[in-house]
């Protein structure tokens, strides 16, 4: 009776690294604050061409492990696509991986975290970066070990799809177009046109506007700051305190290089000056 129970109690529980793994499961994986929720509803988009996607119910279309209890996803349509933060899981067999350069994600988590409300007024941004820079922000671990580990594993599987945040933002209609053919799609011209007007930075944010108090994962967050930003990382990334930009390079420069991302000119500046 009492194995009974505790499977009963067991399967209202959120599982996240804990999930039953399925054969045929697709995952959306990255550090957070790094594009997730955007490659999320751009899949939702792909695959229910005719539903209108919002906050109030991409969570029955790509569920989050961390969301929605064992039974909920035990009972969702195969093969499911969930989302996921987890570092290097080798039970995940096909996975898109979202990357985004970390200065841009220490700001917008710092700012995630007040939105919901885990960090005060009281701690400013460069009290937050030595915090993310250990990898203390979050059970993940650090940028670059998750960055890292992902990479290292599967960089070169064809079950790997590496999404770069800046590039989807450059080349939009390149990303939809690689993430429908991962996930087994071939989207007409005009379906691929509707899901990037759809996709776009405004609309997700007017989504969040009409929708965003209907979504589990913000519920009861400070409504005054968004979780949808602007998507213009080089203003957010000026936000950050010359010692906090290159204490991020400092740590994790050799990372950040395997993807492509550089050091900008004050940070590069700061260096030559010997800030610590």
């Amino acid at each position: 009776m009492f194995d009974r129970l505790g499977n009963l109690i067991g399967a209202w529980r959120v599982p996240g690294r804990d999930l039953r793994v399925c054969e045929d499961d697709v995952f959306v994986v990255s550090y957070p604050k790094s594009g997730n929720t955007w490659v999320r509803f751009i899949v939702a988009m792909l695959r229910a061409p005719g539903l209108s996607i919002d906050f109030g119910n991409i969570e029955a279309l790509v569920p989050d492990i961390y969301q929605n209890t064992r039974r909920v996803l035990s009972l969702s349509p195969r093969p499911r696509i969930l989302k996921s933060h987890e570092y290097l899981d080798p039970r995940y067999r096909r996975v898109i991986y979202v990357v985004r350069d970390p200065r841009d994600v220490a700001v917008s988590y710092f700012q995630f975290l007040r939105k919901m409300r885990s960090l005060d007024d009281s701690v400013s941004l460069a009290d937050f970066v030595p915090q993310f820079v250990a990898g203390e922000a979050d059970p993940f671990g650090s940028w670059a070990d998750h960055v890292g580990g992902w990479l290292g594993a599967r960089a070169c599987a064809d079950d790997f799809l590496l999404l770069r945040y800046e590039d989807m933002r450059a080349d939009p209609r390149a990303a939809v177009k690689s993430i429908a053919g991962f996930i087994g799609l071939d989207p007409a011209e005009a379906q691929l046109d509707q899901v990037l007007a759809q996709s776009s930075m405004g609309a997700m944010r007017r989504l969040e506007q009409n929708s965003g108090m209907a979504w589990k994962a913000t519920r009861g967050g400070i409504a005054d700051i968004p979780f949808v930003g602007t998507g213009e990382d080089r203003s957010r990334r000026s936000d950050l305190p010359v010692e906090a930009r290159v204490q991020i390079e400092r740590r994790w420069g050799e990372v950040m290089a395997q993807v492509g991302y550089s050091f900008d000119d004050v940070a590069a500046g700061a260096h030559g000056a010997g800030v610590e």
